[in-house]
């Protein structure tokens, strides 16, 4: 029966129902932009950083990735592959050969990264054909190399030059060799831009002496959270005694470290905006309190017990905190999953710095269940909360005062 007192009476004054409401849904579509907005952003440039080269996750040889040597490289056994490929979320395994080279022509010398690819499987994880500026792609058994612009522009070479590379081998052997360049790829980072030579992987292995090895091998699997369950599979699966397992987080610690020190003063910024918020949806409780004082007295009056009528009251308020929620769910979620679709282009000089680094000129929305959720629990906590208002005046109300107000 209160039950139905109270949501008959959220319907008595539609006006005064409409303003609190309003102002909870405005609190929730709010909150929801906000958190949403900025994990978004963040999302976006850990998948092109990932998708641009790393992967989201790399096996290595333990010991590997404090000495980058290719002493520390493993053989690519038949039984490795097949070990890889049967972990569940694994769509392919993409081998690579990386070492350092010093890279000449004519007069000028350069150092470089060389890295020995899988023409097919790497445009595949990567992309790396649909970054072809000059030239063509390379072939799995061409003897040819691709290099990227910047370091191109360093050394003026074009497509079709010959270069000379030289380098120090697997176990010491001397690595000298002349390769035609193919083609050039462009990478929106300048420090990647000036920095890669891709040959292709049997062709690197021969010119270092590192027959059938490999110094990492990068997991082809579908998005962060898929990557976190082959990740801790894998931990299970590997022996730790021979190989580590790095996952993206690993791999980019300054993202990482930039990503947390955003959330933490978005914190500040998300309190800021309760604070705002609970001033705002207070100044229509108190709104609606004393507009009804008059009510309150009749009917404790007539001999309405406080507690009743308090718990009444309070069940009004929940129902507009529900409404209001309600409505700042649908509206917030299908307004971020359009910017999710439709991304804001951002233009001018934040455009030119997102090029400068690779990134999409784009502010996209997340879309992650989990953003509305607490979202929306944390305005309806703060709701239920300032509820209590008029419950206390209700309790302390003397009629005779009330009435004559």
């Amino acid at each position: 029966m209160i039950i139905k007192i109270a949501w008959r009476n959220i319907w008595r004054n539609k006006r005064r129902t409409a303003i609190t409401a309003a102002s909870i849904f405005f609190a929730v579509l709010f909150s929801v932009a906000s958190e949403s907005l900025n994990r978004g952003v963040f999302d976006s440039m850990i998948d092109s950083t990932v998708s641009f080269y790393i992967g989201y996750i790399q096996i290595v040889k333990k010991g590997y990735w404090e000495d980058r040597t290719l002493e520390e490289s493993i053989e690519f056994r038949t039984e490795l592959k097949n070990d890889l490929m049967n972990v569940k979320g694994v769509d392919d395994i993409v081998p690579r050969l990386e070492s350092f080279a010093l890279v000449s022509y004519g007069s000028l010398t350069k150092s470089t990264m060389v890295v020995g690819i899988d023409p097919q499987k790497e445009t595949q994880l990567t992309g790396l054909s649909k970054r072809i500026k000059k030239g063509v792609f390379l072939e799995k058994n061409d003897r040819a190399v691709m290099m990227t612009e910047g370091l191109a522009e360093k050394l003026n070479v074009e497509v079709n030059d010959t270069i000379v590379l030289i380098s120090q081998g697997y176990h010491g052997v001397n690595a000298a060799a002349k390769f035609l360049i193919k083609g050039l790829v462009h990478f929106g980072s300048p420090e990647l831009n000036t920095k890669f030579i891709f040959m292709p992987l049997t062709t690197a292995q021969q010119f270092y002496g590192a027959d059938n090895r490999i110094t990492s091998v990068v997991l082809d699997v579908q998005g962060k959270d898929q990557a976190q369950v082959v990740f801790s599979d894998l931990q299970k699966s590997l022996d730790p005694k021979q190989f580590e397992i790095k996952d993206w987080k690993a791999m980019m610690p300054e993202i990482i470290s930039m990503k947390e020190m955003k959330e933490s003063s978005n914190k500040i910024v998300m309190f800021i905006l309760y604070l705002i918020v609970a001033f705002g949806i207070f100044g229509t409780i108190l709104m609606m309190t004393k507009e009804r004082q008059y009510e309150f007295g009749v009917l404790i009056s007539i001999g309405m017990k406080r507690g009743i009528l308090a718990f009444t009251i309070w069940l009004e308020t929940m129902f507009l905190g529900f409404l209001g929620a309600l409505i700042g769910i649908a509206i917030s979620y299908s307004l971020m999953y359009y910017l999710s679709v439709n991304p804001i282009e951002v233009t001018g000089d934040m455009a030119a710095t997102y090029a400068k680094f690779g990134l999409e000129p784009l502010l996209p929305a997340s879309v992650d269940i989990d953003i509305f959720a607490t979202q929306t629990f944390i305005v309806f906590i703060l709701t239920s909360f300032l509820a209590l208002y008029p419950c206390l005046s209700i309790l302390r109300m003397k009629p005779v005062q009330a009435m004559r107000a």
